[in-house]
């Protein structure tokens, strides 16, 4: 639904009104998704829909600050999509590296580079490692950029860490197999110490999480939205807010 300029202001206002601050997500993830869907259907390049969806990530950030949100997972690259047309791929690592510069640069926000960043060009694990590092003392949003991330693979870094320190402490396999625990991996995840998504948003209409922390959603709700990334406004990061609030959550129980 869009709505008159002046009354879709009101209708933001009114919406994030209703959010009870203490019922808010505390851990929000979001899959960008439909960039090029977007571009395509305007008549565009890949390269100017990614551009686009880049430049939402700050509004997305702003918006989840004022509801009281504490951590931000965007997924920006999947390892799937590292198996896109070369000239395609070059473009939107060029992007995200200038994406996550600008977010650094704002000093608003820690940003926290996950993935498997050795299947990335140098250049752009060390954009994102520069970052991560020039960020590490801000005391703010913790936003979690995961380029070359896959749930799978994080899994088994998770179980390969775990395995590696396990050995260095002298811990044989056999007591490994014994003392094994969900916990185990848990403490490796490349989100090891933030609470585990309480939403999970995806835009552009699919619904599935296409391998998006796979371990960490087992609790999570999920809010598909039918707007492309670039199209996505702050009335839908509400509406998903206030969705959420609304559902009883059970966890397991």
């Amino acid at each position: 639904m869009r709505l008159p300029h002046p009354l879709y202001g009101l209708y933001e206002r009114r919406l994030a009104a209703t959010l009870p601050r203490d019922r808010v997500p505390r851990h929000v993830g979001v899959i960008l998704d439909g960039n090029r869907r977007w571009a395509r259907s305007i008549g565009r390049s890949a390269a100017s829909g990614h551009q686009a969806g880049a430049d939402r990530i700050a509004d997305l950030l702003e918006w989840s600050e004022e509801v009281g949100v504490e951590v931000v997972t965007l997924w920006m690259l999947s390892t799937d999509n590292l198996q896109r047309p070369a000239d395609e791929l070059t473009d939107l690592l060029a992007i995200i590296e200038d994406a996550v510069r600008v977010l650094g640069a704002t000093r608003r926000w820690r940003v926290q580079a996950m993935g498997s960043l050795e299947l990335l060009p140098e250049h752009t694990a060390a954009a994102l490692r520069e970052v991560e590092a020039a960020t590490r003392d801000v005391d703010g949003l913790h936003v979690n950029v995961a380029v070359g991330y896959g749930g799978r693979r994080e899994i088994a870094d998770a179980v390969r860490a775990y395995l590696r320190h396990a050995s260095e402490q002298g811990v044989s396999i056999d007591e490994m197999a014994e003392s094994f625990d969900v916990e185990h991996i848990a403490a490796h995840l490349y989100t090891k110490g933030q609470p585990d998504p309480d939403l999970v948003i995806r835009t552009s209409g699919e619904q599935r999480l296409g391998g998006f922390l796979l371990w960490q959603s087992a609790h999570s709700e999920f809010y598909f939205c039918e707007a492309y990334w670039p199209d996505f406004r702050k009335v839908d990061f509400l509406r998903a807010v206030r969705a959420y609030v609304a559902r009883e959550r059970r966890l397991g129980r």
